[in-house]
C-alpha cells in the first residue's frame, strides 16, 4: 500500500509505465529561426515608428500601438510557419501568412478605432516577408535533422545517395527525436511490418518512402523509376505556368533598356578588337522537338575553334572572360525570350547534335522538349555546365525534376541560385 503511494501520479505516472517523452520538435525549430523572428520583428517596429515620425506624427500612443501591430505581423507569421511546419512553398507560404498576419492585426486596430498609417504597415512589408521567408527557410533545413531511415539490407545504399548523414534506426530504437520516418516501399510494405508502421502512426510520425524524400531533398528524379504517368499537377501549377509567358514578356520589357545599353557596348566592343559579326548563332533544340536560332555574343576570334573552353584559353578575346563569368554574352537570348524561344527559367536548350546524341542513348531525354527551354533552370543552378555525355544525362535528371515540380516557389529558388552563381562566377570560363 506504501508502495503504491509512491509511485508517480498524472502524466509522469503514465511515462513511467511505458509511455514516452516527446522531445521538444518545435524548440528546436524555434531555435533555428529565432535570429530572424528578431530581425523581422526589429525591423517593422522601427520602419513604422520612422514613417510616422517623417510624416509630423507626434502622438506617441497611437504610434506605439501601432508599431506593436507592426512587429506582431512577423511574429504571427512564424507562429503559423511553426504550426506547419511544412518542408515545400516556403516562398508562397510565407507571403500567403504575412498577408493574413496584417489583415489580422490592421482590423483589431481598425476594431479598436486606433489611427493607423496603412504607408507605415506597407512599409514594413518588404523587409517582414524578406526575414519570414528566410527564417522559414532555415525551419525547413532544420526538419531534415528529425529524419531517420528504417533499417532493410539495401539502407547503406540510401545513405550513400543521400550526401549526408542520415542515420539507419532498428524499430526498437524508434523515438520522438524523429519527426519523420523512411521506409523502403518494398521491404516495409509487407505483412510482418505493418504492426511496427502502425505503432509509429499512432505516436505522430510521419513516414514516407525514401525515393519520394531523396527526389525531393536531393532535387533530381530517379531516372530508371520516372515515368510521365506519375506526375500530376496542382491547379496552382497549370495556372502559374499558364501566366508564364506574360511575366516573361514583362521582364523582357523592365531590362529593356539597360539591356539594350549593355548591348550596344558589347557589340562596339567585339567589333573593335576582332571585327565583325559580334553575334553568335547557333541552332538549338527547342520546344516540342522544334529547332530554334539562339543568339549570343561572340567571344572568341574569328576562326574554327573545338573543345570545351578551360581556363586562361588563348581563343578569348581579351576582356571578354568577364562577358562569360558575368553571362552577358547571353544578353541577346532576351530577344529570344521575347519571340517565344525560350522562357526565362526552363531546361537550358542544346544544340541540335547534342539533343539527337542523347535522345538515341536515352528515351527519357525528349522528356526535355515538353517545357519551353530556359535562359537559366534547375539543372543549370544545380549541375552547371555539362562537358561530356554521362553530365548531361545528370542534368536530365535535374530537368525532369523542374518538369514534375514547377512552381512559384522553385522559380524563385532558381532565380535566386542564378543571381548567386553570376555573382561569384560558378562555372563559367
Amino acid at each position: 500500500m506504501h508502495e503504491n503511494n509512491q509511485r508517480p501520479s498524472g502524466l509522469e505516472g503514465v511515462i513511467s509505465l511505458g509511455a514516452r517523452r516527446r522531445q521538444p520538435f518545435y524548440l528546436s525549430l524555434l531555435a533555428a529561426a529565432a535570429p530572424f523572428i528578431i530581425l523581422a520583428a526589429t525591423s517593422a517596429f522601427a520602419i513604422y515608428v520612422l514613417t510616422m515620425l517623417a510624416a509630423g506624427r507626434s502622438d506617441w500612443v497611437n504610434i506605439l500601438t501601432g508599431a506593436l501591430a507592426a512587429l506582431a505581423i512577423p511574429v504571427i507569421a512564424f507562429a503559423l510557419l511553426l504550426a506547419g511546419a511544412r518542408r515545400t512553398h516556403p516562398f508562397t507560404l510565407s507571403l500567403a501568412v504575412m498577408v493574413f498576419a496584417a489583415s489580422f492585426s490592421i482590423a483589431i486596430l481598425s476594431a479598436l478605432r486606433v489611427p493607423v498609417s496603412y504607408l507605415g504597415f506597407l512599409l514594413t512589408m518588404p523587409s517582414s516577408i524578406f526575414f519570414v521567408t528566410i527564417g522559414n527557410v532555415a525551419m525547413v533545413r532544420r526538419l531534415r535533422r528529425s529524419v531517420a531511415l528504417l533499417a532493410f539490407p539495401g539502407a547503406s545504399a540510401v545513405v550513400d545517395a543521400a550526401k549526408w548523414k542520415l542515420p539507419v534506426i532498428e524499430p526498437y530504437e524508434v523515438s520522438q527525436q524523429y519527426r519523420r520516418i523512411l521506409i523502403d516501399p518494398v521491404t516495409h510494405h509487407s505483412p510482418e511490418w505493418s504492426a511496427q508502421l502502425a505503432k509509429m502512426y499512432l505516436r505522430g510520425m510521419e513516414i514516407e518512402a525514401w525515393p519520394s524524400y531523396l527526389e525531393l531533398t536531393l532535387g533530381k528524379v530517379d531516372l530508371a523509376a520516372f515515368d510521365l504517368a506519375d506526375i500530376s499537377y496542382s491547379p496552382s501549377q497549370i495556372l502559374y505556368y499558364r501566366l508564364k509567358r506574360a511575366l516573361d514578356i514583362c521582364g523582357v520589357l523592365l531590362l529593356a533598356l539597360p539591356a539594350s545599353l549593355l548591348c550596344g557596348l558589347i557589340w562596339i566592343y567585339i567589333r573593335i578588337l576582332d571585327g565583325g559579326p559580334s553575334m553568335f548563332v547557333q541552332e538549338r533544340r527547342g520546344y516540342a522537338g522544334t529547332t530554334f536560332r539562339l543568339y549570343k555574343f561572340r567571344t572568341m576570334y574569328k576562326g574554327p575553334h573545338a573543345g570545351s573552353t578551360v581556363e586562361g584559353d588563348s581563343r578569348v578575346i581579351p576582356g571578354c572572360h568577364i562577358l562569360r563569368q558575368l553571362r552577358l554574352d547571353e544578353l541577346p537570348q532576351l530577344l529570344n525570350i521575347l519571340r517565344g524561344d525560350m522562357s526565362f527559367i526552363g531546361p537550358r536548350p542544346v544544340s541540335v547534335a547534342v539533343a539527337e546524341a542523347l535522345e538515341a542513348r536515352i528515351p527519357l531525354y525528349v522528356n526535355r522538349q515538353i517545357l519551353v527551354p530556359g535562359l537559366t533552370g534547375w539543372a543549370q543552378v544545380s549541375q552547371g555546365y555539362a562537358e561530356t555525355a554521362d553530365e548531361e544525362v545528370e542534368k536530365l535528371a535535374y530537368d525532369l525534376y523542374y518538369l514534375k515540380n514547377v512552381s512559384l516557389d522553385l522559380d524563385i529558388i532558381i532565380l535566386f541560385r542564378t543571381v548567386k552563381t553570376v555573382l561569384l562566377r560558378i562555372g563559367a570560363r
